[in-house]
């Protein structure tokens, strides 16, 4: 008995460190991170996926809320910011390479954006959703951060938001090769910004691994859908709603 209260004693000593969720969410992306390797690369073994699910069960076992864990494993969250920032130099040191694709990096923005609001509204509603699920789901295709803002300022749900935008990140990175070498699209500087326009962070992740070229244009694309979206969703919805 004394045994086991010392051990209870000890669980609830880590469930308030914060240690121990840094621990947890790290270590479940590594496994995520084995299982991807040792899959050889298979797009369906999306590492991202893997740790949610481990994260995910682990908290629903245990019965520990989300506001707990955040509290420890927020460091991490923190990390994202200097993390896209960094993101600016691969685009930099590619900056003419970029500037040789000016016009159809402008018309994938000024097309793409626009069709994904439209097909997520209209989707919506020939499945009967309600005008406010319609509004937390359209922003999904830009990084979560935006994504919620702009679910905020439209009417949506910002926490339904964050976890459709992640769904939405880990299905582009897991199908979109596959989607890609469908229709043969073999450009890497297309390849990548199909995968920051469609799958934001996760899949300009995906790219970046890849490759480098793929990658920084996969991070000019998630940038730039992230400006244009907060444009062009409040004048779509001012027209549609």
């Amino acid at each position: 008995m004394a045994r086991e209260d010392k051990l209870y004693k000890i669980w609830v000593y880590l469930q308030a460190e914060p240690l121990f969720w840094i621990t947890l969410t790290l270590g479940a992306y590594l496994v995520g991170d084995y299982l991807y390797k040792k899959s050889k690369l298979n797009p369906l073994v999306n590492p991202v996926a893997i740790s949610i699910l481990i994260v995910s069960s682990v908290l629903l076992f245990l019965d520990v809320s989300y506001d707990r864990y955040f509290e420890g494993a927020k460091f991490i969250h923190f990390m994202l910011g200097p993390a896209t920032v960094a993101l600016a130099i691969p685009i930099y040191e590619k900056r003419n390479l970029i500037t040789k694709e000016v016009k159809p990096i402008i018309f994938s923005i000024c097309l793409g954006i626009p069709f994904a609001i439209l097909i997520t509204f209209y989707l919506g509603k020939f499945f009967g959703l309600s005008n406010e699920m319609i509004l937390t789901m359209i922003p999904r295709n830009v990084t979560a951060p935006i994504a919620m803002g702009i679910s905020e300022l439209i009417g949506g749900i910002p926490s339904l938001t964050a976890i459709i935008t992640i769904i939405t990140g880990i299905i582009g990175a897991s199908l979109g090769t596959f989607l890609l070498n469908v229709f043969k699209i073999k450009e890497m500087s297309a390849r990548g910004f199909a995968f920051g326009l469609a799958s934001h962070g996760i899949g300009t992740a995906r790219a970046m691994s890849k490759n480098k070229t793929a990658g920084v244009f996969a991070a000019l694309a998630m940038g730039l859908s992230g400006i244009a979206t907060s444009l062009f969703v409040l004048i779509i919805i001012k027209l549609l709603i």
